[in-house]
């Protein structure tokens, strides 16, 4: 009995560190993910000096909490958005049927 997709070994390097990880999915995506957060940690090491790998990783780690809190916050707005204008819409088409219904 399966618990889900099949989970794959990938080998990725993030700061100069290999680390072998299992991955569902397509690995590339594992792959891109690491990378990215790779050239954000190089770049915080490049604005901060000489800072030891800790303190990068945890900095790293605060900058992307802070985007994925941003983009909550914008899709907690994008579906109250969509809510909104589903109501609306729902109350357009039920007037346009009462007038058609009463015609």
């Amino acid at each position: 009995m399966e618990n889900g997709p099949a989970k794959k070994t990938v080998r990725i390097n993030i700061f100069n560190q290999t680390y072998t990880v299992l991955a569902s999915g397509d690995p590339a995506e594992t792959e891109a993910l690491a990378q990215m957060v790779d050239d954000l940690m190089t770049s915080i090491a490049g604005r901060a000096g000489n800072v030891d790998r800790a303190r990068i990783s945890v900095l790293a780690c605060l900058h992307l909490a802070d985007r994925l809190r941003t983009v909550e916050a914008q899709l907690k707005a994008l579906k109250a958005e969509i809510s909104t204008t589903s109501r609306r819409c729902s109350s357009l088409l039920d007037q346009v049927l009462e007038s058609s219904s009463s015609e």
